[in-house]
């Protein structure tokens, strides 16, 4: 299958410059291609994922990819789907930002001896141009007017636009031209709001190169989910890439969480899975739904690619000790990451009767509610249920030395952590 043809099988076409082109010089050669991020934060999360999900495609088609983080242009500011001027970074955040992304692209696209993928950073080339040359050799080459009536321009235009992010879509063409010129790249790809300073772009490369440059542009659709809601978010925030900020237990949770509506979508979108292979999910979605094996499949599969087949099997066992309440068979880790957003609570260890134990940390509003959850078999400890009136809670019973798990009736978990 052309890649062309599978992205569309995809749906993962929005926009193209030249359709019938790009197939033809797709079909016919090798291409190099890129795609950009800036450096506004030090993790992508999911949404980001995306295009460059599109660009491994590209390279296991046979092409040559290129990764560009923008340690200029994140200086900057894109002004691409806000209303408002973002706030500068400092040079130095900005290049702790380049050295973090740099490092998690490498880790998802980048194996050991694959010459086949390469990072560049547009601050290398950028920060040579004096302010002279910006304007005569660049600046010179856009219209006001052409500029003016980009979306991602004329949507800023009734709230007011500075200079600087006015000057984005330049910055971003300059790119493109020298890849073009450097790297042979021939094909930029990126999310829909992403079209203007694309389409920028490939008009720099044809008044600098010539009218007949072969040179393309391919973005992504927008991506929402089916209740029309933006995609990656949720009411915690973003899901990140970095396991430090969404563990990889709630990184598969959310995937393991999708809609049936969404969920075929995002295994055509987000995994390496056939197109027999999803079609056999799809046909699941419809006559087996309970037992949400597509969902199970998109889970492990972002999971086993984002962090790792130990991190995927750690998810999966907090997920089933958090279904059977086996809670003992977790690790300490296993713990913070499972009960993360769960009402946490601090002891100082010392031994008590469970009754007060409840009570004085606010598990119970009164020792009479106490003994009567306790006496009805209401109340687990770490799995195991507390029936017995006169037991006493010690450190002893803290996992890993540091938390104890309650359940009040069938849902209701709370961390308790031992002070250190």
């Amino acid at each position: 299958m052309n890649i062309i043809d599978e992205l569309q099988w995809r749906d993962a076409i929005n926009q193209q410059t030249d359709a019938e082109g790009l197939r033809e010089l797709t079909e016919t050669k090798s291409i190099s291609l890129y795609c950009g991020v800036d450096p506004t934060g030090d993790s992508m999360h999911i949404g980001h994922l995306i295009p460059f999900m599109m660009l491994k495609r590209f390279q296991q088609a046979g092409h040559r990819p290129v990764i560009l983080i923008g340690g200029a242009t994140g200086t900057i500011g894109d002004p691409s789907g806000r209303q408002a001027e973002r706030s500068l970074q400092t040079m130095e955040q900005v290049q702790d930002n380049v050295d973090a992304l740099t490092a998690q692209m490498k880790k998802l696209f980048v194996t050991d001896g694959d010459n086949q993928v390469r990072m560049v950073n547009n601050y290398d080339w950028t920060h040579k141009i004096n302010i002279i040359e910006f304007l005569r050799d660049y600046g010179k080459n856009f219209n006001l007017n052409t500029m003016l009536a980009k979306d991602v321009v004329a949507s800023r235009l009734e709230g007011g636009i500075s200079f600087t992010e006015f000057s984005y879509q330049i910055l971003q063409s300059l790119d493109y031209l020298h890849l073009f010129q450097h790297e042979d790249v021939q094909l930029q790809i990126g999310g829909s709001d992403q079209w203007g300073n694309i389409t920028s772009g490939l008009d720099l490369i044809r008044k600098k190169e010539g009218s007949e440059a072969k040179a393309y542009g391919l973005t992504i659709p927008l991506m929402l989910k089916s209740d029309g809601t933006k995609f990656g978010k949720t009411a915690g925030g973003a899901i990140w890439l970095d396991p430090n900020k969404t563990t990889p237990f709630e990184f598969y949770q959310f995937w393991a969480n999708t809609d049936d509506r969404d969920v075929i979508k995002y295994l055509k979108y987000f995994t390496f899975l056939s197109k027999e292979e999803v079609e056999a999910l799809a046909e699941k979605v419809e006559t087996e739904p309970h037992k949400r094996e597509a969902q199970k499949a998109l889970a492990e599969e972002m999971t086993r690619f984002v962090h790792s087949e130990d991190m995927l099997e750690q998810a999966k066992r907090i997920t089933a000790a958090l279904f059977s309440g086996d809670i003992r068979s977790l690790t300490a880790d296993e713990i913070e990451q499972g009960f993360k957003e769960m009402p946490t609570f601090e002891t100082d260890g010392e031994a008590k009767n469970i009754v007060d134990w409840l009570v004085d940390l606010g598990l119970e509003p009164s020792k009479r509610q106490a003994r009567e959850d306790i006496t009805k078999g209401a109340i687990s400890m770490n799995g195991e249920k507390i029936t017995e009136l006169e037991f006493t809670v010690s450190a002893e019973h803290a996992i890993g030395g540091t938390f104890i798990i309650i359940r009040k009736g069938k849902k209701n978990y709370s961390l308790v952590k031992l002070q250190s």
